[in-house]
């Protein structure tokens, strides 16, 4: 069966509208709301990856300053993700939460729908964020042991892998569960071809940032080992502090294999990309699982979609890069 189709978006909002309009729901950053219609949902969900480059940002500059204090490099982990919470008001854990309840009530759509608008949060979605995030943070971490920069990037591109996936879920022909809220205003407001070129640009953007910082474009760590030595970081590695800049850096022990030089444990540039495609497919098959079982997309659905491409892009990162 075929999902009904949507009349693409139209009204007299502008571009700035709908980036102030994705800024403004997705992060925490005040933004003085302007025009906000379907056309303006249609541009902030095609411009949500950048804010999510821009918030992953943010829990990466936590990481690195964390662990230029001589943070553990879990706790630093904690902190970024953490970070990475708090930059967004923690809204798409609690969708997370509610689709979880919602979903493993098995009950009808309405009722289900129901539920997910409650406010207290139920076993489903307590174990389901329990566990989402134990994956953010324990993959976060072992991309980090491999360089701190390493573990910057590779949240960067998880956090923009995860508002990728809404522009996915707002593409033309998904309608929304309900006839109001934030996903009646967004649902099929984005365009195929608009969602593969943002696609596009996104894995792009983020094979560049990987080829930088492997060639040392980005690399803000080293100037010279001292005889401080730091440990935990894997077998083959080694690690020493900067002495001018006081930081952490990682070298592998086998000459021509350096954490800092080349492509390090990303292999290729192409390796962080096609983590994030794999979070955007976990990431289809749940929204098409909740389509079927809600009759469409709600704001919780498409939180909970942000969360389980982050998480996933994370874990899969741990897998192909390494």
């Amino acid at each position: 069966m075929s999902e009904p189709s949507s009349p693409l978006p139209d009204g007299p909002s502008t571009f700035a509208d709908g980036v102030r309009l994705a800024i403004g729901t997705l992060s925490v950053f005040p933004v003085r709301p302007g025009v906000v219609d379907r056309r303006a949902g249609g541009i902030a969900m095609a411009t949500a990856p950048l804010v999510g480059a821009v918030i992953g940002a943010g829990g990466g500059l936590v990481l690195m300053i964390s662990l230029s204090l001589g943070t553990a490099p879990f706790l630093a982990s904690v902190l970024a993700v953490a970070t990475v919470a708090m930059l967004t008001r923690g809204l798409h854990l609690d969708g997370l939460a509610d689709l979880a309840d919602g979903l493993g009530s098995a009950k009808p759509a309405e009722r289900a729908l129901e539920i997910m608008k409650r406010s207290d949060i139920g076993p489903f979605g307590v174990i389901t964020l329990i566990f989402v995030l134990l994956v953010q943070v324990a993959a976060l971490w072992e991309a980090t042991r491999a360089g701190a920069g390493t573990g910057a990037i590779t949240l960067i591109a998880a956090c923009a892998a995860g508002r990728l996936a809404l522009t996915w879920a707002c593409r033309a022909g998904i309608p929304p569960a309900r006839p109001d809220g934030l996903g009646a205003m967004v649902a099929g407001t984005v365009r195929r071809s608009v969602a593969v070129a943002v696609t596009v640009l996104a894995l792009a953007g983020t094979a560049a940032l990987v080829y930088l910082h492997g060639v040392g474009a980005l690399d803000l760590w080293s100037s010279g080992p001292s005889s401080e030595p730091y440990g935990g970081f894997g077998e083959g590695y080694v690690a020493y502090a900067d002495i001018t800049n006081h930081l952490p850096v990682i070298e592998a022990s086998t000459p021509g294999v350096g954490l800092m030089s080349g492509l390090g444990p990303f292999v290729t540039p192409w390796g962080l990309p096609l983590a994030m495609l794999v979070g955007l497919l976990v990431a289809w098959a749940v929204r098409r699982r909740a389509v079927r079982r809600l009759g469409g997309v709600t704001g919780d659905v498409l939180g909970a979609l942000v969360e389980i491409a982050t998480a996933t892009t994370l874990l899969a990162c741990t897998i192909l890069t390494n």
